[in-house]
């Protein structure tokens, strides 16, 4: 058992007896009778024995700490405070990512992200904001030790991007990231408004996880219409000279995805298939979700103008989620990609 400094008790007997099920499992003469099957099992059980193992980490950590500490206050040792600070600190950092991960056991959550951003109505104001919140994925990826792959990207014409897709590769990334699913809010005095007046721009943020191989999503050739282009980056410079990028279009939906990043027509529509079928999955997972809503009387809350989180950069600094209600002052800091104190609070909301 692992205490925190809120005197939280984080007991790892249920993770102990999962595991133990899980071996049973695995061990079993038929376990192997159907490979396919095999592997969400075994994928299951790699991910809590990395959990036990994280925890086993931290707990060590936090001996050491403490240890550190009783030594600073035997000797009166002023020269061991940054060391403790720093400490404290990285003790801190590992608690929260673990903390986060406890409360993640839904499907897929275990699984890539794929992230699209679109800019909405307001011309270059809303695609600056779009940018900024690419940037405040990337940074976020990097700090949580994740890969980002981007997929397709389309700049705006005198600043920012109108939209973005990419996939964050990590252990958990959709299990995090689908707390940023909706519109943001950013109110700020423009940069290019010359008459420096406060502009409110929008932006939206679609998280899907991208699906394992078992998981059958129904895509019929007939249905799908395939168009190939050239590649072209910021100010319309070709940066491939083939007819590369692919763009896909489902018919019966209308659902469109698109990818130019390779080089390789062959590989740029693998990846563009992986956003359609996440997106057909998402779109069947919703219509259940109606359907479920109807019979409970419930009304659906996500609509464009209903931000999940404002960012107000003046006449005050303030990052507010609407869902939770958590704010936070330094907004530049979470614009850096300090995010995670939202991620755990919306979790902690949902369960």
């Amino acid at each position: 058992m692992i205490s925190n400094s809120c005197g939280a008790i984080f007991d790892l007997s249920e993770t102990r007896q999962q595991l133990e099920k899980l071996e049973q499992t695995i061990s079993a003469p038929d376990f192997w009778n159907d490979p396919q099957s095999a592997q969400k099992p075994l994928k299951k059980r790699a991910n809590l024995q990395n959990q036990l193992s994280e925890w086993e980490k931290l707990q060590q950590a936090y001996d050491d700490l403490e240890t550190l500490i009783e030594l600073c206050q035997e000797e009166e040792e002023e020269a061991l405070y940054p060391e403790i600070r720093n400490s404290l600190r990285d003790f801190r950092t590992r608690l929260t990512d673990l903390e986060l991960k406890t409360m993640l056991g839904e499907e897929n959550d275990l699984n890539n992200a794929i992230v699209t951003i679109h800019s909405g109505a307001g011309g270059t104001e809303s695609q600056d904001w779009a940018q900024m919140l690419f940037r405040m994925y990337q940074r976020w990826t990097e700090r949580k030790g994740f890969k980002l792959k981007i997929l397709d990207l389309m700049y705006g014409e005198e600043a920012g991007i109108k939209s973005v897709t990419l996939i964050v590769e990590g252990e958990y990334a959709y299990g995090l990231l689908k707390s940023e699913d909706g519109i943001h809010r950013l109110v700020r005095i423009s940069p290019f408004d010359a008459g420096k007046r406060r502009h409110t721009s929008f932006a939206s943020v679609m998280i899907l996880p991208e699906l394992d191989e078992e998981i059958e999503v129904p895509i019929r050739d007939e249905d799908l219409r395939i168009d190939t282009y050239r590649s072209s980056g910021a100010g319309g410079q070709h940066v491939n000279v083939t007819d590369s990028a692919v763009r896909i279009t489902h018919l019966p939906t209308g659902i469109v995805v698109q990818c130019q990043n390779e080089r390789s027509q062959h590989k740029n529509k693998a990846s563009a298939m992986k956003v359609l079928k996440a997106r057909l999955f998402e779109l069947e997972m919703e219509k259940q979700k109606d359907k479920i809503e109807e019979m409970h009387g419930e009304k659906k809350e996500i609509g464009w103008g209903n931000q999940i989180r404002s960012y107000v950069l003046q006449p005050y600094q303030l990052v507010k989620d609407n869902r939770t209600k958590v704010e936070k002052g330094n907004v530049e800091a979470v614009l850096d990609g300090e995010i995670d104190e939202f991620m755990k609070a919306y979790l902690l909301q949902k369960k």
